[in-house]
């Protein structure tokens, strides 16, 4: 696309996935970075820079990026230069926020290659049965059987260490 190309909003909406729909309501409710042209028809058109800015505000929403703060920093960009330091701001607590979903979801990660593990384990060794039944009365403190892997298994490519025992499987693991 060259820079200085208009674009309809039906081109706009084949070229970023967003619905004609969608791209209405992002301009009604001031999402856009840059005011929507308009041709002498009235038309919508749109720049490179308006895809470009379409295009972050996919990745903002992708990420959870509220539509309040999208608002906002799209406002702040619109306003011009003076007001980095609040775009920094905002950005700044959004990439907390992503920080800690990264680790959550790491620590699910981790959850989940370890039952993967476990079953894969379990049904490598001919097992039958659920490998993350509780402990019997046998006295072992272990199921009859054991189908686990050993205690401190590597369940990532970092070798974090992770106790089978210290997993607290609910009732579908």
């Amino acid at each position: 696309m060259k820079a200085d190309e208009d674009l309809t909003i039906g081109e706009v909406a084949h070229r970023t996935g967003f619905s004609v729909h969608t791209l209405r309501m992002y301009e009604r409710e001031g999402l856009l970075a840059g005011e929507v042209r308009r041709d002498q028809s009235g038309r919508r058109v749109y720049s490179a820079w308006d895809i470009e800015w379409l295009a972050n505000l996919a990745k903002f929403r992708a990420s959870g990026m509220p539509l309040a703060t999208i608002g906002r920093l799209a406002q702040l960009v619109r306003e011009g230069t003076g007001n980095e330091a609040e775009r920094l701001e905002l950005l700044r607590t959004h990439q907390h926020h992503i920080t800690k979903q990264l680790t959550q979801l790491h620590a699910c990660l981790d959850l989940i290659t370890l039952k993967v593990a476990a079953y894969e384990h379990h049904l490598a060794a001919g097992a039958t049965g659920d490998p993350w039944q509780r402990p019997t009365p046998n006295g072992t403190g272990k199921p009859a059987g054991d189908p686990y892997l050993a205690t401190n298994q590597s369940v990532n490519a970092a070798s974090t260490r992770v106790r089978r025992d210290d997993v607290q499987p609910g009732p579908t693991g």
